[in-house]
């Protein structure tokens, strides 16, 4: 069988599994979820964004030809130009005005995710800099299309709807199959050893973006 995503996965199966069904995406999914709790992941969230177009900075960087740089231009534009003005927009619609969002200090699960993965990125090539953002780019999207497969998911009223619809859309779920295709072709015939490095950062990068979602319920 060719080397690929599912392979990484499939070795972190526990970890990964943590991450997609934590509690606090559960209870995205019911509705029940604290407001305060949802209010401070967007906050922390913003500061991501922030982080994550240095990521793709980085990606362009380690590039080594014109698609690859094409490629990272392109995510690094679409946060700076478009996505941090939405979640500006949307935090507005949760009491978060973008003065509070300028105020705010990194939390320390922000902090370990964020610069785990601008470490990776400097030490490794532009591999292990994907794999590293694998968790939040692919599992975001698998997230959302988990939430809306379960019974128990509020359909009506849910206050967190819109949150679930953007990562179960389909220009979102285009955005990750693209990625698993880049993923997927650039993992077929490596050796086991550079799996297995991939496999350490792939366990690394998901228990760290679970501790993101833990923050959220601690307040911290």
């Amino acid at each position: 069988m060719a080397a690929s995503f599912e392979i990484l996965k499939q070795q972190n199966a526990a970890d990964w599994q943590a991450y997609i069904e934590h509690r606090f995406v559960r209870d995205l999914a019911t509705g029940t979820l604290p407001e305060a709790a949802f209010q401070h992941y967007l906050k922390q969230d913003y500061l991501f964004l922030i982080q994550f177009a240095r990521a793709w900075g980085l990606a362009v960087y380690k590039s080594r030809d014109l698609s690859e740089i094409r490629q990272g231009l392109e995510s690094l534009k679409a946060i700076v130009d478009v996505e941090l003005g939405l979640h500006i927009g949307y935090c507005a619609q949760w009491g978060i005005s973008e003065a509070d969002l300028a105020q705010l200090a990194e939390s320390k699960a922000t902090l370990a995710y964020t610069r785990y993965v601008l470490d990776v990125g400097m030490s490794g090539d532009l591999l292990d800099l994907h794999v590293a953002l694998a968790p939040c780019i692919i599992g975001y999207g698998e997230i959302a299309s988990w939430i809306r497969q379960q019974p128990f998911t509020l359909r009506q009223g849910n206050p967190y709807a819109d949150w679930i619809d953007m990562y179960a859309g389909d220009e979102y779920q285009a955005l990750v199959s693209s990625e698993l295709d880049w993923l997927n072709a650039r993992l077929a015939g490596l050796d086991a050893g550079r799996m297995q490095r991939l496999s350490v950062v792939l366990r690394d990068a998901t228990r760290l973006e679970a501790d993101f979602w833990q923050m959220g319920l601690d307040l911290s």
